[in-house]
Parts: C-alpha cells; structure tokens; sequence
C-alpha cells in the first residue's frame, strides 16, 4: 500500500505521456518489416505464376509451389524483412536510457521471429487453398494462383 501510491503517481507522471509517441516509433521499423514479408511472398507468388504462364508444366509447378514453402527459412530472402527491423536497435537504445529498457535484442529478435511466423502461416495457407494436383485445367491454374495469393495476402 506504501508503493503503490508513488508508483502509480512515478507511471503517471513520467511514462504514460511517452507511451503514444514511443509506440508510434516503434512501430514504424515493425510495421516496414510486416510490410516487407507481405512484399517477398506477393513477389515470390508472382514469380511462380510467370514461370506456370511460361513452361505451363505441371511438375515444375509443384516443386516451386514446394520451394515456396521453404521460404520462411531462407534466410538470405527473408534478411531484408529482418532488416527493417534491425531500426530498432537505434529506437530502443534511446529507450533504454530515458525508461531503462532492457533485453532489446531479445525485442528484436521476437520481432523476427515473428515476421517469420508470419510467412509459415502465409505459404502453409498458400499450399493449403492451392494444390497443383487437383488442377486439372491448366488454362485456369495462373488465375487460380493469383485468386489465392490475394486471398492469402487478405
């Protein structure tokens, strides 16, 4: 009870003002990171629809729809989406002095870790609502992918 009341007071007074505004710049590197995932999966997706709209084989199909599926550990694909968010480490460092933040690689880290969840889902999705071996009109199989990276990307 001795604590509390001067805590609360310390928050009120010296933290939350700030909170809004550290938010706002910090999410500018997170949200450039996000954004970059998005981009390099929309890319990727497009690249295979080309490729189809070029050889039109199916077996090729397949395997770079499986290659895509490896993409969130490819690590030098995903390494400009880590990068953007390596801003944080300026941000934070500010941070760590004015509000004693601490652990700020760990931030980062689970940031990136994050980004890379993010593409799991997105190409495990992908795989899941496109099977190249139910296509049996290959005519529609580029609209279809396209149908589905939007959907996925949605």
């Amino acid at each position: 009870a001795s604590v509390s009341e001067p805590a609360q007071k310390c928050c009120t007074e010296n933290i939350q003002p700030f909170l809004t505004s550290i938010l706002e710049e910090l999410m500018g590197p997170v949200s450039s990171g996000f954004t970059e995932v998005r981009l390099l999966f929309d890319k990727e997706v497009n690249e295979i629809i080309q490729d189809f709209q070029k050889t039109n084989d199916m077996t090729r199909l397949k395997e770079n729809v499986d290659q895509l599926m490896t993409l969130p550990f490819n690590s030098v694909k995903m390494e400009p989406c880590y990068l953007k968010v390596n801003l944080l480490q300026e941000l934070l460092q500010d941070l760590k002095s004015r509000f004693k933040v601490y652990h700020i690689d760990f931030v980062i880290q689970r940031t990136q870790n994050y980004m890379q969840e993010l593409m799991e889902n997105a190409v495990y999705t992908f795989e899941q609502l496109f099977s190249p071996s139910h296509q049996a009109d290959s005519a529609k199989v580029a609209t279809t992918i396209e149908k589905v990276k939007l959907r996925v990307l949605k």
